[in-house]
């Protein structure tokens, strides 16, 4: 009583302001932390209705505490939710994971700056770009730049006065055209500097005013018949516009943009980002964040757009985004539609997309564990059950023209078959090609033998076929007690339409839904083990009439035949002497006679 006394009195005294919560529990541990435009509506709302998902009932009964601070915008209380649950890791956040320390382009805080990539960012004055998710990246700017610009690599102190009093000479750079000697006072301080803005442009990704730069110098060689160093600046102005033409995806006008997309399951989210510079990606980073409690496709993007702006220190002003969510106040979003604003969003999609597909593929060898929850989460969101299919069993009928009908029982057990499970049974109470009735005689004879052997029933049944097979193994069902108990759906081969009781309505999933596939690959393997039977049994048949047909040798002869020779072929292959010890000397000889005419 008084726990509930005490909430309720913290509940009462939340403010109406935008800030974040805090709840607890009795032993004073971080349960969740939460963002709120109004504190005390949002705060209130989990105490004031009941909630939808399992998880978040269970979070509320453990709340014994709740604290809160106060933020001037709702900005602010993204960006505090987002530094606490790092900090703290609350049970019931989001995971946001990600221990990979990138690189980054430092432009050294020096008289003659050296531009090199390193992991470490050091607080001496020097200017860092990136961070950069690949390497490779790196690599190509670094080259790129080397490849146009004679920059030094050593790490002597070029001081006015040490290189006025001659202490260094230069070195085998220098003789290359690597460099051009500031050691020896060869370069200019100016001119070094000019070559080091080219390079902060050429990184921002901005070409532009170099290619500019060049060409005006390729102009001015040429008019001074300087036709060697005019060839050599061409040169350089094929190499920018080569790497321009490489890295330029959109309309070169779309600048300083950053371009969010979200693509999910039941258990994860994988928010995408890109950075466009004059039409450029320069970044490229897919987020993966673990859910807790059930959050919405928003809430994803809305913590992974803060999350990766902080991470990769974006300055961008204007964000594309797939649909709206609450972002930072003095951010411009942009819904596109249409154009190359969309087709860039829709590349940040498929980006997300790809990055989810190789997860996965991951997963299923790494994590088999996580790989089948998630795949028996998503059955149970597509398919609309009450709890997780773990054990799922599927029928199939085969008979041709009515002769020696069959059936099949297969089981899988989280998503793999389960083959010491499987079932197949000789229909025995129905005539003729009678499919309904077929379906309705082994579901009722399945479930009959579990219930009286007190067996673990399965959470799910698929009927392969239709409306009509769908209720006729209802009817069994009902019969037995277990209507309502356990899900049953039917699938129809024709459009892999899947059906549920008393839905007129059939459900159409992706075709590339990892639940059809199982579905389907349930009722082809139900198909395949329903046929393979019907082949033997007709096939034994077949062999039993064979023997049957031999004047004085009955079905029981037949069999004790068989069980000893295995087969037609080697009864027929058979000596006197080893017939006689099978069947007994009356019945050998007139087996050898018929046999060996």
């Amino acid at each position: 009583m008084s726990e509930s006394v005490s909430l309720k009195v913290q509940l009462s005294s939340l403010p109406n302001n935008p800030g974040v919560y805090q709840f607890y529990d009795a032993d004073g541990k971080i349960l969740y932390v939460g963002k709120a435009k109004n504190l005390k509506k949002r705060v209130s709302s989990y105490f004031n209705k009941k909630q939808e998902y399992g998880k978040t009932r269970v979070l509320v009964k453990k709340i014994h505490s709740i604290k809160h601070i106060v933020v001037p915008t709702e900005s602010d209380a993204l960006l505090l939710e987002n530094n606490l649950i790092k900090k703290l890791l609350p049970r019931y956040n989001v995971l946001l994971k990600d221990d990979k320390s990138y690189p980054w382009i430092c432009i050294k805080n020096e008289r003659f700056p050296r531009v090199f990539s390193t992991r470490k960012l050091i607080k001496d004055g020097s200017e860092y770009f990136g961070p950069y998710t690949s390497m490779k990246t790196v690599r190509t700017l670094l080259e790129l730049i080397k490849s146009l610009y004679p920059l030094r690599i050593c790490n002597y102190d070029l001081s006015e006065e040490k290189i006025e009093a001659g202490k260094y000479k230069v070195c085998l750079d220098y003789h290359l055209g690597n460099c051009l000697g500031p050691c020896e006072g060869f370069q200019t301080e100016k001119e070094y500097h000019g070559q080091i803005e080219d390079i902060r442009q050429i990184i921002k990704g901005n070409l532009k005013d170099s290619i500019q730069a060049f060409k005006r110098q390729m102009n001015d060689f040429a008019e001074a018949m300087e036709f060697e160093k005019a060839q050599k600046i061409k040169d350089k102005i094929d190499v920018l516009e080569n790497y321009q033409a490489k890295s330029t995806v959109v309309n070169p006008k779309i600048n300083n943009v950053d371009v969010f997309s979200i693509v999910s399951d039941e258990t994860h989210g994988y928010v995408n980002f890109l950075q466009i510079s004059h039409g450029a990606i320069i970044r490229s980073h897919t987020l993966e964040i673990k859910k807790k409690l059930e959050e919405s496709d928003e809430e994803l993007l809305q913590l992974g757009i803060t999350e990766i702006r902080q991470r990769f220190d974006s300055r961008s002003r204007e964000v594309y985004l797939p649909f709206p969510v609450t972002v930072d106040d003095n951010l411009k979003v942009t819904l596109p539609k249409l154009g190359d604003k969309r087709r860039i969003l829709d590349l940040s999609e498929r980006n997300a997309r790809f990055y989810r597909q190789d997860r996965l593929k991951q997963i299923k060898i790494t994590d088999p564990d996580r790989h089948t929850k998630r795949i028996m989460a998503q059955m149970k969101t597509d398919l609309r059950l009450s709890q997780e299919p773990r054990h799922i069993e599927c029928f199939d009928n085969s008979n041709i023209q009515g002769s020696d009908p069959v059936a099949a029982c297969v089981v899988f057990k989280d998503g793999k078959p389960s083959k010491k499970d499987y079932r197949h049974f000789n229909i025995k109470t129905v005539e003729g090609p009678d499919d309904f009735a077929s379906m309705e005689e082994v579901v009722f004879r399945r479930y009959k033998r579990l219930l009286n052997e007190e067996e673990p029933l399965p959470q799910l049944i698929v009927i392969d076929g239709g409306k009509g097979q769908l209720s006729s193994a209802l009817k069994s069902l009902e019969v037995l007690g277990l209507r309502g108990k356990i899900a049953i759906i039917g699938i129809a081969k024709r459009l892999e339409e899947i059906y549920f009781p008393e839905d007129p309505v059939p459900l159409y999933l992706d075709k590339r839904s990892e639940t059809l596939k199982i579905i389907q690959q349930l009722r082809n393997e139900a198909h395949r083990f329903g046929i393979t039977h019907h082949r033997n049994k007709r096939s034994k048949g077949a062999i039993g009439s064979e023997l049957v047909n031999i004047e004085g040798i009955g079905e029981k002869t037949a069999e004790q035949l068989l069980k000893s020779f295995k087969s037609v072929k080697r009864v027929k292959e058979a000596s006197l002497e080893n017939l006689t010890a099978s069947v007994g000397i009356s019945k050998a000889k007139k087996i050898y006679k018929t046999f060996h005419k």
